[in-house]
């Protein structure tokens, strides 16, 4: 807890902007870079190996995927696809793995940047081809990863700056959604039986007066939830708006246009197959010399009423995500600290103070199948590059036979200290 030296997992030679992990490949995909700007940073996908060898993470490049004058601002992953915001285009792209010299292994890797790693999952030091924008070798024994691109989407109409701000899959992963500075959320499906090689433009709404900052699908399809920096949080049936929520009926003696809402992810219930939460991040819509706490809402699913607010801190939230079992919550903050709340009561289980030192821009928890010994693991990317990884250790715990037994051994001993102080007690 608190202020402390989280070693990086890997670092790009570009800004970080999107972390997230293919649960089928095990892959780890970071994308970011300098943009437009000739700066000669480079603008890039990598596709990360994420190893655990005696408890121990590491991570080595497998393959950098160059996005020309267009950096990566944020990202979907599913299934072998990948959906990248970019400007006010959605790019997406298909790739797949192979063994080496398998096919289309050599193709895949960016050949110029091809060398021999020291070692398997050791990052190596950077270059003078890094400087310049090259992206760090990448080891020559292992899997390679080839990508091809499918669509490009016109996901943004701001006419002064477009910019697409999210986008998502929904989770039957047939559905392509977006949202971005010009108020309007869009929505693709697929028309082709290989995925999103082809789409139709399924609902084009104007969702928010101002920005859409975040959106989520609950499973099946059912809810479609926005939220935007005009203080709504809205869902929406096809393009008509079913309810707006509100927070502040948790915390009345808060006033009106003090918070916005930032984020927005649905999560299941653990051993509640049935069950399903709607969390939402609220922050100060002003910043004030003494900073108030933003807020963590957790929501009833299905029916979508307000079960639980707490504070979170004052360090301003800057990005949310939820566990695939929905047991935990991962928080960063915009002065580079992240934290991992536990959904049923809203409580800080972990918490390391300006871990990056720069605003956090993504998390992402790594599935069950990779996070080894620990209770939960996230990743976590900034602006400073780095790429970094927070353990959970799983807490001891009993049986609850354990329990009972010792809860029956106590009641026992304070009856037989009873009797042989009050004789005839029993």
């Amino acid at each position: 807890m608190g202020k402390k030296k989280v070693p990086d997992l890997y670092r790009a030679p570009f800004p970080l902007y999107a972390v997230k992990v293919d649960g089928k490949s095990g892959l780890v995909l970071t994308a970011g870079g300098g943009g437009a700007s000739k700066t000669g940073i480079k603008n890039a996908v990598h596709f990360l190996d994420l190893q655990l060898v005696g408890g121990q993470y590491s991570a080595s490049l497998l393959h950098s995927h160059d996005t020309d004058t267009r950096a990566t601002m944020n990202m979907a992953v599913g299934d072998g696809l990948v959906a990248a915001g970019q400007d006010g285009t959605c790019c997406l792209m298909r790739f797949k793995q192979s063994a080496p010299g398998g096919a289309g292994g050599g193709s895949g890797v960016q050949q110029g940047n091809a060398r021999r790693r020291a070692g398997k999952g050791q990052l190596s030091r950077r270059d003078g081809a890094e400087a310049a924008g090259d992206g760090p070798p990448t080891r020559d024994d292992t899997a390679r990863v080839s990508v091809s691109g499918l669509a490009e989407l016109q996901s943004d109409l701001n006419p002064q700056d477009p910019l697409q701000k999210v986008v998502r899959f929904s989770p039957d992963l047939s559905l392509l959604l977006t949202g971005g500075t010009d108020g309007h959320v869009r929505v693709w499906e697929s028309v082709s039986p290989d995925g999103f090689s082809s789409l139709k433009k399924k609902l084009d709404f104007r969702a928010h007066e101002g920005e859409v900052e975040d959106l989520d699908m609950s499973p099946g399809n059912k809810h479609l939830v926005t939220v935007g920096r005009d203080f709504s949080c809205s869902v929406w049936s096809g393009t008509q708006l079913a309810a707006s929520l509100n927070w502040l009926d948790t915390v009345p003696q808060l006033g009106q246009k003090t918070y916005r809402y930032l984020a927005c992810r649905f999560g299941k219930v653990e051993d509640q197959k049935d069950a399903l939460r709607l969390y939402t991040v609220q922050i100060p819509h002003k910043r004030e010399r003494k900073p108030p706490p933003c807020y963590l809402t957790k929501w009833d699913g299905r029916s979508l009423l307000p079960m639980l607010t707490a504070p979170c801190g004052a360090e301003v939230l800057s990005s949310l995500a939820v566990s695939d079992s929905g047991t935990f919550l991962g928080l960063g903050t915009v002065t580079g600290s992240v934290a991992i709340v536990i959904a049923f009561s809203l409580q800080r289980l972990y918490y390391v103070q300006e871990s990056h030192g720069i605003v956090v821009t993504d998390l992402c928890f790594l599935p069950d199948s990779l996070r080894g010994n620990n209770e939960a693991a996230l990743l976590s990317v900034a602006v400073d590059s780095r790429l970094q990884l927070h353990p959970v250790a799983n807490r001891r715990s009993f049986p609850v036979w354990v329990v009972l037994f010792f809860c029956g051994l106590m009641v026992v001993g304070v009856l037989l200290l009873l009797q042989h102080l009050f004789p005839g007690f029993l």
